[in-house]
């Protein structure tokens, strides 16, 4: 049986759901808390419940991260389900990126063994099941450039999320010294 839980962040309500003590799905902010709730519901067919503990610490340590502390949710047991070879590396390539910092699909690719892979990690990214856990907003496009977020928001929510997290890209720094987030979401 999964079972989800709504829970408050800074950037809204976010949504977690689970088998045991292993997460099986996550949802950013919707327009609605109802939203969120349908679109992990949708799915996973999961009902609510009261978290364990594991997923409670989960749950704290997203809302800390939103609160702009630096927190590694590394420690979050996931369960991806049956994904092939490349995407359970792209994801565990992902999750490494500390809070704060970025890599680009072509850096992702890179340590794939080809950067040819680039636009491949954009679509895994894409099916993302567990947004934050595996923090597909830290993949920027070449030259810091944000790119493709397929989370509610779209790039926006992305954008925010990385100036919560105080990540800085772009490209050299300029004159007035480095400015964080110099670089605004593309339309």
């Amino acid at each position: 049986m999964v079972n989800l839980a709504l829970f408050p962040t800074a950037i809204g309500d976010c949504c977690i759901a689970w088998r045991g003590d292993k997460v099986v799905a996550a949802s950013l902010p919707e327009e609605t808390p109802a939203a969120t709730t349908a679109r992990i519901v949708k799915r996973t067919g999961a009902e609510r419940a009261n978290p364990p503990p594991a997923i409670d610490r989960a749950i704290q340590s997203i809302a800390a991260l939103f609160d702009g502390e630096k927190v590694d949710l590394s420690f979050v047991a996931c369960d991806l389900g049956e994904v092939d070879a490349f995407t359970a590396k792209v994801y565990a390539i992902t999750r490494a990126i500390p809070v704060g910092e970025t890599l680009t699909y072509g850096d992702v690719a890179l340590q794939l063994g080809n950067k040819l892979f680039a636009q491949r990690v954009g679509q895994v990214l894409g099916r993302n099941p567990i947004p934050i856990i595996v923090p597909c907003h830290r993949v920027v496009g070449a030259n810091g450039k944000l790119t493709g977020f397929s989370a509610p928001g779209g790039v926006e929510t992305k954008f925010k999320m990385l100036e919560i997290e105080g990540a800085q890209f772009g490209g050299a720094p300029t004159l007035f010294g480095d400015l964080p987030l110099a670089v605004k979401p593309q339309k």
